[in-house]
């Protein structure tokens, strides 16, 4: 009776974090989760999928959806980009604008704000990197971003040293629908390790590749082996869209890839706590950002 009673008191619900690309999105959930559950890179367009976190607060568990960032689409690959950022705030319970304060309103967050508030939507805005910008000017943006969208609250934060970052937290958990948690509450992310192996490759290949060349290439983990010894093989593929771009993924003698592959597998031991034998494939798939299996692959609805 007591335990039935004690679980009425519980909140859970789901948590859409919009924005900008490069807003800080994917490195305020690693904060609020308190573990890597989204690449991040200085790039923008890093993360192309919905990746979810799972935060305890208290009697609340907030499940964060960290969606791509919102851009004017020209692939395939970009419009289920996008669809899938649009699609996590209207399946949320509570919606996060996530704007970078030192950027302020660019074309991609005025258009954030207004379809926000054209569908009718209330949503929390939070500036970030507001160790970066001086408090009259965090006033004034917050003024012109609450004349554009209808905002509940408005959060003063920085994803990266975590000022603020509690008080959303706790606002957040307060304001979730009561009802029974959806995870363990010991798990970080709903996602399979197959997907975060292969993301964690992705980064690394972001962070050491320059331009264009992150944006035309994708990491498929194709098999994934459970040895005996306790250790793990995993194979992963690298597809890049053309035969030029392999030998720049590999670098001179192999050793590009051999320092993505090292970097990669360092990271994969520490989140998986266990020994790490990783295999890289560079492979050439002509147009796989318009391909829809590759879409699915990692984790996009294609659309049209």
């Amino acid at each position: 009776m007591s335990e039935h009673a004690g679980s009425q008191t519980r909140r859970a619900g789901f948590v859409a974090i919009l924005g900008a690309p490069n807003a800080g999105k994917s490195t305020l959930t690693n904060r609020l989760v308190g573990a890597k559950v989204s690449i991040v890179t200085p790039k923008v367009q890093t993360t192309r999928r919905r990746i979810t976190g799972i935060v305890m607060a208290g009697d609340a568990q907030i499940i964060l959806v960290d969606t791509p960032g919102i851009f004017a689409p020209r692939r395939r690959l970009d419009r289920a980009m996008v669809d899938a950022a649009w699609a996590g705030a209207r399946d949320a319970d509570l919606v996060v604008l996530l704007v970078d304060a030192q950027r302020g309103i660019d074309d991609e967050t005025r258009a954030i704000a207004e379809g926000l508030a054209k569908s009718e939507r209330n949503a929390i805005l939070a500036l970030n990197k507001i160790d970066r910008v001086r408090r009259p000017e965090l006033l004034a943006l917050a003024d012109q971003l609450n004349k554009l969208g209808k905002f509940t609250d408005i959060f003063m934060i920085s994803a990266e040293t975590g000022d603020g970052v509690a008080d959303l937290r706790d606002h957040l958990a307060r304001n979730l629908p009561e009802g029974p948690w959806l995870y363990d509450p010991e798990q970080v992310s709903d996602l399979p390790e197959r997907f975060l192996a292969s993301e964690t490759t992705r980064e690394k290949l972001f962070l050491n590749l320059h331009q264009e060349l992150p944006y035309q290439l994708t990491v498929e983990t194709e098999a994934w082996t459970d040895n005996a010894d306790g250790s793990v093989r995993i194979d992963q593929v690298i597809y890049v869209q053309r035969e030029n771009h392999k030998p720049i993924v590999l670098g001179k003698g192999g050793q590009r890839i051999k320092a993505i592959g090292a970097a990669a597998r360092a990271e994969l031991e520490t989140a998986l706590e266990r020994r790490v034998h990783l295999f890289l494939h560079v492979k050439v798939r002509e147009g796989w950002a318009e391909d829809p299996a590759r879409l699915r692959a990692i984790g996009l609805e294609p659309g049209s």
